[in-house]
């Protein structure tokens, strides 16, 4: 599924090098232009020097400045006001999407239920304006 029109650029934060590696393939292989970066420290450093993103794919669990924290000072710092945000985690608790949410992410994908193929998919989605949540099993027993 090849990205239509100017080609869109993509900012990847994780701490998983192969993780990293492996989306940044994916992604460059439906037309994205990709940044990759080791952290949200990292991917602060970006945006605070002016580099813009059409969307940023991005970790929660990860050292020094872990995902909430990078969305926290995207929201109160105005950097990236027209980025779409999308949380890629293993954290699949309610609590962790509805903060998320509340902190700007217009996304939330839970890594282990996800191919690669699908999380590329999904930032179209997002991108074309859909706003997808992971669905947190409620089923009782």
């Amino acid at each position: 599924m090849e990205i239509q029109h100017k080609t869109k650029k993509v900012l990847i934060v994780d701490d998983d090098n192969f993780l990293l590696s492996m989306y940044s393939f994916k992604f460059k292989e439906s037309g994205f232009e990709v940044t990759s970066v080791v952290g949200g420290a990292e991917a602060l450093g970006l945006l605070r020097g002016g580099d813009t993103f059409d969307i940023i794919l991005l970790d929660l669990m990860m050292p020094i400045v872990n995902g909430f924290e990078l969305m926290e000072a995207l929201k109160k710092e105005n950097l990236a006001p027209e980025t779409k945000l999308i949380v890629f985690s293993n954290l699949g608790q309610s609590s962790d999407i509805e903060r998320s949410r509340s902190l700007g992410a217009n996304s939330y994908i839970i890594k282990a239920s996800t191919t690669p193929t699908e999380v590329v998919e999904k930032a179209i989605s997002v991108l074309r304006g859909a706003a997808l949540f992971a669905k947190v099993d409620q089923k009782n027993g």
